[in-house]
């Protein structure tokens, strides 16, 4: 499931940036190949962050209500991938990245939620956290230091 599609990337950028940005072969045309390198790379470092705690890829067809965070998020990542290919890169572009990581971080940490009105099913990935089994011990740590 895509947070956003090759045509959202030409509107943020703008349609002589776009074609800037991603023409390797200097024909005048945005490389398709290219942009969607970019937008695949930054769908999976958004998808990466939320798999923490939700099953991802998110499906913005059940969850509506997420699509714009999730494009405005996922838009930033892939700017500054398009931008960094031809330096230097806008210090507003660096700015929204830099937002954009700190925000999956803090969502992935659990500091934040998403913006959601019922909340995206939860990751099964997790796996055990942490178990414990058998019987209690028998000596510490510091009665086994003396020997």
């Amino acid at each position: 499931m895509a947070y956003i599609s090759n045509s959202d990337i030409e509107v943020r950028l703008g349609s002589a940036a776009y074609v800037q940005l991603t023409d390797d072969d200097g024909n005048g045309v945005a490389d398709a190949g290219v942009v969607d390198e970019a937008r695949l790379g930054a769908e999976g470092e958004v998808d990466s962050y939320l798999a923490r705690r939700f099953k991802v890829p998110i499906d913005l067809s059940v969850h509506t209500d997420l699509s714009d965070s999730l494009g405005t998020i996922t838009l930033d990542l892939v700017e500054y991938r398009l931008r960094g290919r031809r330096p230097p890169v806008p210090q507003a572009a660096e700015r929204r990245h830099a937002q954009a990581v700190a925000w999956l971080v803090n969502l992935a940490a659990g500091r934040i939620e998403l913006p959601a009105s019922t909340p995206p099913a939860d990751t099964t990935t997790r796996g055990t956290i942490a178990a414990v089994s058998g019987e209690d011990r028998l000596l510490s740590r510091e009665e086994l230091s003396d020997h």
